[in-house]
């Protein structure tokens, strides 16, 4: 990711560090075509980018947020470094720090030496005296509820797996000047299957929420048609969307 040299939060080394929003605001995401989303951000983030499962190198699923129609493409960042939507992924928002899992568990946090936020003329100091500010408080507080909220994401895409849940879609968007952007691999859930599930797993999913989760990133799938009119606009060009039958039901798909 945009991660460059991340180093271990330490406060004897890093006593007199401040920290203030980057002068070059959002820039450092503009090539980031997906990001990963904890599954309590899909309400939010649903209703603006399309919410696709992707497979790790450990054969793990993970859902993503799909910010581009290409590698290295951010179609919400613009040139002045600005973001170009309502809501902002978590990964992004809690940039420069990012944490790990430490010693027996603990989270260790880390945060990116690259990021020229740091030290500047009006930052917030991070340690007073050796003992973390109110800033580096509301900072650990907000990185320690994405962890947690990661993990539960793992749970929920590991029962995905489980109930064998996800398929795989392909989708290509064709502009007019004859440039082609293919989509391809994406794991969206499969409805059918869901629907053949048991009553006692439905309602298990139902309890959990779960199902609520699942139904908001099928209804996100409409957003592809947002990537294509942001990708029209960068380009000052009108696109014409060549989509399979699959992204055709998932734009169409109900309300629940």
């Amino acid at each position: 990711m945009f991660y460059k040299n991340p180093l271990p939060l330490n406060k004897e080394a890093h006593a007199e560090m401040t920290v203030s929003v980057s002068p070059q605001g959002f820039r450092f995401a503009a090539q980031t075509q997906s990001v990963l989303l904890a599954s309590v951000e899909f309400f939010d983030a649903g209703r603006q980018f399309p919410i696709i499962f992707t497979a790790t190198p450990d054969s793990s699923i993970l859902p993503v947020a799909l910010l581009g129609l290409e590698q290295g493409e951010n179609l919400f960042v613009d040139a002045q470094g600005a973001w170009l939507g309502q809501y902002i992924p978590a990964y992004i928002r809690r940039y420069p720090f990012i944490t790990t899992d430490g010693a027996e568990g603990q989270m260790t946090v880390y945060f990116d030496e690259a990021f020229d936020g740091i030290n500047q003329v009006d930052g917030v100091p991070l340690f007073e005296k050796g003992e973390p500010t109110p800033k580096l408080q509301e900072i650990q507080s907000f990185l320690q509820d994405y962890y947690v909220q990661l993990k539960q994401t793992e749970q929920f895409c590991a029962l995905l797996t489980k109930f064998d849940l996800l398929r795989q879609i392909d989708a290509r968007a064709t502009m007019n000047d004859g440039r082609n952007y293919p989509l391809k691999g994406m794991l969206v859930v499969d409805e059918q299957k869901l629907t053949q599930l048991p009553d006692s797993d439905i309602v298990k999913l139902f309890r959990s929420g779960q199902l609520a989760l699942i139904h908001a990133h099928l209804l996100s799938l409409r957003n592809f048609g947002v990537l294509i009119d942001h990708k029209a606009r960068h380009k000052a060009d009108t696109p014409s969307v060549e989509e399979t039958d699959e992204i055709k039901e998932a734009k169409q798909t109900p309300s629940r």
